[in-house]
């Protein structure tokens, strides 16, 4: 049987390896570490130590998403949503959005002009760009902007300003 000290030093030794690997939320560490059989009150306490030592930090998770979601095409519905379910609260989620300062609305043309090269030519494919649009995370009024736009144009032509 191990002693208190070992199940708390194996509970930070994996949480460790967890975040070597990558950032994690605390909601998302905590299940892991539950989930490979370390008790609550031990992990409650690793991850309040680890959090305490800034070595496990929410706000550091979510800004690591927010630009990696951004990197990939996603918009700020869908990016909100991911960050909600990691279990962060909405003012982490806006502190996050702030510090990545993306221009929506261009991230929205550049993804549509780079997915669609020639103007719709009917109501159902102005349909099926909108949902590809709000489907990726954009907002219906960004996608309706983009919509308005003609693809094929130069980017300084077509600004959303």
């Amino acid at each position: 049987m191990k002693d208190r000290k070992s199940v708390t030093r194996d509970a930070q030794t994996r949480a460790l390896g967890l975040l070597a690997r990558r950032e994690h939320s605390r909601r998302e560490l905590r299940r892991k570490l539950v989930r490979s059989g370390h008790e609550e009150d031990e992990v409650q306490a690793t991850l309040t130590r680890l959090d305490g030592s800034g070595l496990q930090s929410d706000q550091r998770f979510a800004e690591i998403l927010v630009r990696s979601r951004i990197a990939q095409g996603h918009g700020p519905v869908r990016i909100a949503a991911e960050l909600r379910l990691h279990g962060l609260d909405e003012a982490l989620v806006d502190k996050a959005f702030a510090a990545a300062e993306p221009d929506w609305e261009a991230l929205a043309l550049e993804l549509y002009r780079r997915r669609f090269r020639t103007p719709a030519e009917d109501q159902p494919e102005r349909i099926r760009r909108a949902r590809f649009l709000v489907t990726r995370g954009f907002t219906p009024a960004m996608a309706r902007t983009c919509l308005d736009l003609d693809p094929s144009e130069s980017d300084d032509a077509g600004d959303l300003d």
